[in-house]
């Protein structure tokens, strides 16, 4: 996958990540986009781990591999960022 391909379906995958995800996400696009592009690969990696990587055709169960990814990373990335910077629930 090239570098642009990466980037246009990390983008495309974090921005749906972020949709699916309940509430509000407080990162901003760039990290929204790195944590998409890391999603895709772990869904990637996973695929190729079940066999699954190269079909004929369109490769659902691959793009539904990255899209979990992708809403892992985001959902983990998210409260992480949160913490970073302060924003996360306090406890009391």
């Amino acid at each position: 996958m090239s570098w642009l391909w990466a980037i246009i379906v990390g983008l495309v995958l974090g921005v749906i990540a972020r949709a699916i995800l309940p509430g509000k996400q407080n990162i901003p696009l760039w990290l929204t986009v790195v944590f998409g592009i890391i999603g895709s690969i772990l869904g990637n990696a996973v695929a190729s781990w079940i066999g699954v990587e190269d079909t004929d055709g369109i490769d659902w169960i691959r793009h539904v591999l990255q899209l979990i990814g992708a809403v892992v990373v985001v959902g983990v990335g998210d409260m992480l960022w949160a913490s970073i910077r302060g924003r996360g629930k306090r406890r009391t």
